[in-house]
Order: structure tokens, then sequence, then C-alpha cells
């Protein structure tokens, strides 16, 4: 009886074990984090720094693939549509997931019901900038300007419907301010009219403000975060200066709709780890990008609330693309 007993328990464990084995598996194969951007850029720059140290963690490849177009639509619906194990994730932003649904008409993806969140790992703050010589070095000073010249003052971004576009919408609409948006069709030819003086103003990322500060070639006036950041103690931020508007992008993994539970948090946990390496802190020191973690749920929370907040700011802007 005991010998039964002891077959039907080890019978009983190996079975626990075999139901087990795909969760423990995971990944059992390359992890393609797909960026919708551009190599070269911030967000690209970051995840690769992010990528690297995670590799070694899931003891897996983690590979970094940039499907840009769309203002990010490209990559999200590949991913979308991509098989829903794991393997292949998404780093989604204010863009895709908050930006898209609310500006264009038609979009390949839902980012309500056609991903699964794994975890946000960043928050991307903007820079407020202006050109050298607007003689202004405050947030107040700046508004001040714009308010005496109304219509006159220009802000650039790189592209309509850009958080770069958004994030100034935020601070003129809190101001009630009148500006005229000079749209760029990337962030490159959007720094170097500002540095021309062929616009007077713009959100831009703290990696390339900071380089640019200090050859003087622009200031930098405020920053869009709720605290101060690493890259620029200095500079206060725009809550700091009284202006309640948080200008800044996030950077989270998602995956697609069905994707196992337990690869999300598998991923969610390692991303984290990853993001405590010096060498993965040092990349996000350098683009003014601060790393954080959060659980699937969390990220799921957060992407849904901050979409509706997005949204607050666009529809009075009445923008549509197609």
């Amino acid at each position: 009886m005991k010998t039964l007993v002891s077959r039907r328990a080890l019978l009983g464990a190996g079975a626990l074990v075999a139901i087990g084995t795909p969760a423990l598996a995971f990944p059992d194969q390359a992890v393609r984090i797909v960026v919708p951007w551009n190599a070269g850029g911030a967000t690209d720059v970051v995840t690769r720094a992010m990528a690297t140290a995670m590799g070694p963690l899931l003891g897996q490849p983690v590979v970094v693939d940039n499907r840009p177009g769309a203002n990010g639509a490209v990559g999200a619906a590949f991913v979308a549509q991509s098989r829903p194990d794991g393997h292949t994730v998404f780093v989604a932003s204010a863009e895709t997931h908050a930006v898209n649904p609310v500006v264009y008409s038609r979009l390949a993806y839902n980012p309500a019901t056609d991903f699964a969140p794994i975890c946000v790992f960043a928050d991307g703050p903007f820079a407020l900038v202006v050109r050298s010589g607007l003689n202004v070095d405050t947030l107040a000073a700046f508004v001040a300007l714009a308010r005496s010249r109304p219509g006159a003052l220009t802000y650039a971004s790189w592209g309509i419907g850009s958080t770069s576009q958004l994030a100034a919408a935020g601070v003129i609409q809190n101001a009630g301010l009148d500006m005229l948006h000079v749209p760029y069709t990337g962030a490159a030819p959007a720094y170097t009219a500002l540095v021309a003086a062929q616009v007077d103003a713009m959100f831009m990322n703290p990696g390339p403000a900071e380089s640019l500060a200090k050859d003087g070639r622009v200031k930098i006036i405020g920053i869009g975060s709720g605290t101060r950041i690493p890259l620029l103690p200095n500079v206060p931020t725009l809550r700091e200066q009284g202006m309640p508007v948080d200008a800044a992008n996030w950077f989270a993994l998602v995956g697609p709709a069905r994707m196992p539970a337990a690869a999300a948090t598998r991923l969610a946990e390692v991303s984290a780890e990853a993001l405590r390496s010096p060498a993965a802190q040092e990349v996000f020191r350098g683009q003014g990008i601060l790393p954080r973690s959060s659980t699937p749920a969390e990220a799921g929370a957060f992407i849904a609330t901050d979409r509706e907040r997005w949204a607050g700011i666009i529809r009075p802007l009445n923008l549509r693309l197609d």
C-alpha cells in the first residue's frame, strides 16, 4: 500500500512538473522587442540598453527590431498580429497607446484590446527649450512674452500629433497662450530649426537639449517631469514654476493579447532587474530618461489612465490624421 501511495505521489509530482514546464521554460527562443521608431533615437537607445542586460537574465538573446512609420502605428499593428507566446513584444508609448487612438480616424490596432500589458519601464520627460536669442530665462518670462505678442511666437515639433506638439499644447492651454505650431518631419530637423532661430521654442528630449545648451545654442527653461532629473539637476520643473502640466512621454513593454500571464510577469521582473545594471542606468541618464518598473496589472492601469489624460489635451485641438 505504501508503495502504491508513493508511486501515486511521484506520478502526481511528475504531472505537476509537466504542467509547469511551459511557464518555466519561457523563453525557449530569442525575444524580439519591436521599437516603432528609427534606430538611434532616444527610445531605440534606451531599449537596446535594457535588452542587452535582459539577455543573460533570460538565458536567450533579446533583439531589437525597428519598425517605424505612422507615429508608431506600423510597429504596433505588427505586434498585435504576432503569435501571442511572449517572444515578440512591443515598446508602447503615449503616441501608440494614447495619442494615435484619438488622432487617427482609422487605426490597424486597438490599444485597449489587442495587447497584454507587461510593464512600464521608463518615463521620458521633455525639456522646454527656447532659442538663445529670445532673451527669456524662466517659464514666467516666456509666458509673459507670449502673452504680450499673441500669435507671434512659434513652437516646433517633430510632427503633427506628436507628443512634442501635444506637450506644448498642454502649456498653451493652461496659460491661455496664442502661439503658432510649426511641425517638422522628425526631431532632427526641428532641433536644427530651433538652433537656427527659425522657431522660438519647442519641447524636446533632455539628452539633445543638454548637448545644445552646453554650447549656448539654446536655453532650457523647464522640465516636464514631476521632479528634477539627474541629467539637468539645476533646471526646475514646470510644476516648480507654477505650471501644473506633465510634459512627458513613457515607455512600456506590451505583448499581443492572450500572451501567457506567466511570460508577462517574467518579462516584467527581468526588465526591472536589467534596469538596475550600471550600464543601463548610465545610458538612461545620458538620455535624460528615468527608468521605472511595474507589474503587468499596474502597467495596464497606468496606460488606460494616461490615454484619458492625453485625450483631454487633444480634443480641443480638433486634431485628426488619416
